[in-house]
């Protein structure tokens, strides 16, 4: 099994925002969003130049978006395919976005919507929950914590 990370392009949009909505949908209804109004956008928060497709043997099978925000390495979007959840993808690519995060000097931070169970895995990861508004919990991650390693849980 062979993960990478490769960088987004322009023609991975589609591919993007199918396997968002796809995995947004339950939160997106329970959190009584517009759906309408959230299609249009995320073609507007979607960048391409900071977009990396997740890929398992040379399949694609997930996306992220990260960018530097200040003096932080921020993830504002991690998706993996529904067909490869559960088998430990989403926390080795935290893995590598932490040794990213950690090879900048940077603390690592992110929200996640209250309902999702990756909150645990945020968790056991060392993020600590900074902040909350009505639908996220905003979590940061200090540079040079011990990240526990994969064998102690997988997602």
């Amino acid at each position: 099994m062979t993960l990478f990370l490769r960088p987004g392009r322009v023609e991975d949009f589609e591919y993007c925002k199918h396997l968002y909505f796809s995995g947004m949908e339950t939160i997106l209804r329970e959190l009584n969003m517009d759906l309408a109004l959230h299609a249009s956008s995320f073609r507007q928060t979607w960048d391409w130049t900071r977009v990396r497709i997740i890929t398992l043997d040379e399949e694609d099978i997930g996306w992220l978006q990260c960018a530097t925000d200040g003096e932080s390495f921020h993830l504002g979007q991690l998706f993996v395919d529904s067909a490869f959840q559960r088998r430990g993808i989403g926390t080795e690519v935290m893995h590598l976005l932490i040794a990213e995060a950690t090879s900048m000097d940077r603390a690592m931070t992110l929200g996640v919507v209250k309902s999702n169970p990756a909150l645990r895995l945020y968790q056991r990861l060392g993020f600590s929950i900074t902040h909350e508004d009505d639908r996220k919990f905003h979590m940061r991650r200090s540079c040079g914590i011990e990240t526990p390693g994969p064998e102690s849980g997988s997602e």
